[in-house]
């Protein structure tokens, strides 16, 4: 019981950090088209996992306010992803 506290407590310090540092966890269930997508991504990039989401939304708000959103969405639609 001990060390279950115990990890619970370090855990609780590693979010209280993370928000210190202004970042905020996201979570969500993703569809297989979009773990496979994901899994290919995170083998050539190399990134984490943090890495990845956090460049995916940079990536689509930078779709969003070049007005390409609507283009974006169409390739996403017309190559099945």
């Amino acid at each position: 019981m001990k060390n279950t506290n115990a990890n619970a407590e370090k855990q609780r310090r590693f979010r209280e950090r993370q928000k210190e540092k202004g970042r905020k966890e996201v979570r969500g269930y993703v569809n297989p088209k979009a773990m496979q997508c994901y899994q290919e991504l995170a083998e050539k990039s190399g990134w984490t996992d943090s890495e990845l989401l956090s460049n995916a939304l940079r990536v689509t708000y930078a779709a969003y306010r070049c007005g390409q959103i609507k283009l974006l969405n169409e390739w996403l639609k017309k190559h099945d992803y």
